[in-house]
């Protein structure tokens, strides 16, 4: 079996989760630091290859009516260029409030705003993805 990568796409940071192989759990990996479209591909690439992922699901963060805003259209774009990179199946899952959650229970957690900072966005990719497996488990 392989893995699946859950991603967290942000203008200043993508944060990168990993499912174990039986695609029961999400596993943050880490937040990369946005630096160039190249660099932010070659890592995720890296990653791909050492983690032997198969499939990767992106956040798609929707306005809360469901329609797609400019975040949303960015996300899509990164995708595609990401696609070309790596060739793999990409599924979408809808985010919203993922990163509320996730700053929700680092403060329930008592971490400091300073930490909260460097984990919300892999923490966020760890929701989106787990909430996918836990979907696919259940169909």
């Amino acid at each position: 079996m392989k893995r699946i990568m859950g991603l967290d796409v942000g203008d200043k940071t993508i944060g990168v989760a990993v499912s174990d192989l039986m695609g029961l759990t999400a596993q943050g990996i880490k937040t990369i630091r946005r630096e160039s479209i190249k660099k932010d591909l070659e890592e995720l690439e890296n990653i791909i290859k050492e983690k032997d992922v198969d499939k990767i699901v992106i956040g798609l963060p929707k306005n809360m009516n469901g329609t797609l805003g400019p975040q949303g259209e960015k996300t899509i774009k990164f995708s595609e260029k990401l696609k070309k990179k790596v060739d793999l199946e990409i599924e979408f899952w809808d985010e919203r409030l993922t990163t509320v959650a996730a700053h929700r229970s680092l403060i329930e957690a008592d971490v400091s705003r300073k930490k909260r900072k460097k984990v919300v966005d892999m923490l966020a990719a760890v929701l989106i993805l787990q909430g996918y497996l836990d979907m696919k488990r259940n169909m």
